[in-house]
């Protein structure tokens, strides 16, 4: 498709808004620690047993962890504790007195699958029902909306002035939130960015706001040839964060949906993903549906995409597949189901097969968004 075509239907990507935000976490966020622990677990489950059905669920509270869930495995010898406090040293949580550390007590309560689902994922059908729904659009290289991108990208530029201690009093945990303008239907400007950052004691909130917008905000609008004010930006709204992590809000596998996948911009399914093998459809049909609307959108066929995929428990295949071109595509629903179908089998099988999901690839989709990362399978161009 040309530029110009492109830009002819780009006005129906954001017909009648203005403004929209999204917001991201840091990899230390209370939720994000749950998620890349049950996400570690499952990777080296499935390291060691590529058939193995997993399905854990972590919750982290003021210094305590618990691993709950259902596991049905040929592999021995996982050692549940020894990977989440891994990943809780990994995080950048080794000091006791912010309340949780890799110190802290961890319960674990994790058992086998009930026969009564495994009998049905044993046979290629799906572990749930639930709706499932993939997007793409031609706000960003990366064929995902642009609030989304900039929001991941000021956390996982949080994280690594952290890491490399650029700003090396910054302690993990965090949230980025950015406002982009629209007009037609595109963006042209970022109205607003929102940091949370916690940090050591002996720094000054105008100090933390000074380094943030030189090395957290501007690098990552620049990215995507954007700036913002300096006026039009607030780190840490009460003034003042100094402990971070669960001993201050409590973290949940699964919450951060949004966060996940399209930043509100596109609808989402019913289920979340981390800690989930691929039998669990609630992850292997977003992956799916998102690899069918963006080589979509890359091959020209749409500018914006959204493909949405239904399935029952035991059920083989979708009982229902929608590809919605949101009036961007100058080609027939006949041709833009054909292709779909032509990419992607999109049995519980299929789908398994055709991205090869029976690997442990899942720790990275764990934090800064499932979708947009080149290396993934799903989000290979064909």
């Amino acid at each position: 498709m040309s530029k110009t075509s492109r830009d002819s239907v780009t006005s129906f990507l954001m017909k009648g808004l203005s403004h929209f935000a999204s917001e991201s976490v840091c990899a230390g966020h209370p939720d994000k620690i749950c998620d890349q622990i049950s996400d570690a677990i499952l990777d080296e489950v499935l390291k060691k047993d590529a058939d193995a059905h997993v399905q854990v669920e972590t919750m982290a509270g003021k210094d305590f962890l618990i691993l709950s869930g259902e596991i049905k495995t040929a592999a021995k010898g996982i050692n549940f504790e020894k990977i989440a406090r891994g990943q809780i040293k990994r995080l950048g949580y080794t000091e006791p007195v912010w309340g949780f550390s890799d110190k802290s007590p961890i319960k674990i309560n994790i058992h086998e699958q009930s026969p009564e689902i495994a009998v049905a994922v044993d046979h290629d059908g799906a572990g749930d029902q639930g709706m499932m729904f993939g997007f793409a659009c031609l706000e960003t290289p990366e064929l995902i909306p642009l609030p989304i991108m900039l929001a991941h990208q000021l956390v996982r530029n949080i994280d690594t002035t952290r890491q490399e201690k650029t700003l090396p009093y910054l302690r993990p945990d965090g949230k980025s939130q950015v406002v982009v303008r629209y007009k037609a239907g595109k963006p042209v400007g970022v109205e607003h960015v929102t940091l949370a950052v916690p940090h050591d004691e002996s720094v000054e909130n105008d100090q933390l706001k000074e380094d943030c917008y030189n090395k957290v905000i501007m690098p990552a609008l620049a990215n995507y040839g954007l700036n913002v004010a300096k006026s039009s930006i607030v780190v840490n709204g009460t003034g003042v964060w100094h402990q971070p992590g669960p001993a201050q809000d409590t973290g949940l596998t699964g919450r951060k949906i949004n966060v996940d996948s399209y930043g509100g911009y596109a609808r989402v399914g019913g289920g979340s993903f981390s800690g989930k093998d691929p039998t669990k459809v609630d992850r292997s049909a977003a992956y799916a549906a998102r690899f069918i609307a963006k080589n979509i959108v890359a091959a020209g066929l749409a500018a914006k995409c959204e493909v949405g995929l239904a399935y029952y428990i035991g059920g083989k295949k979708p009982v229902m597949m929608e590809i919605d071109t949101f009036e961007t595509s100058q080609y027939s629903n006949k041709a833009i189901d054909d292709f779909a179908k032509k990419i992607i089998d999109t049995s519980v099988h299929g789908i398994i097969e055709g991205l090869d999901l029976r690997r442990p690839i899942y720790l990275p989709t764990a934090v800064y968004g499932h979708f947009g990362k080149p290396d993934l399978p799903w989000e290979q161009i064909i």
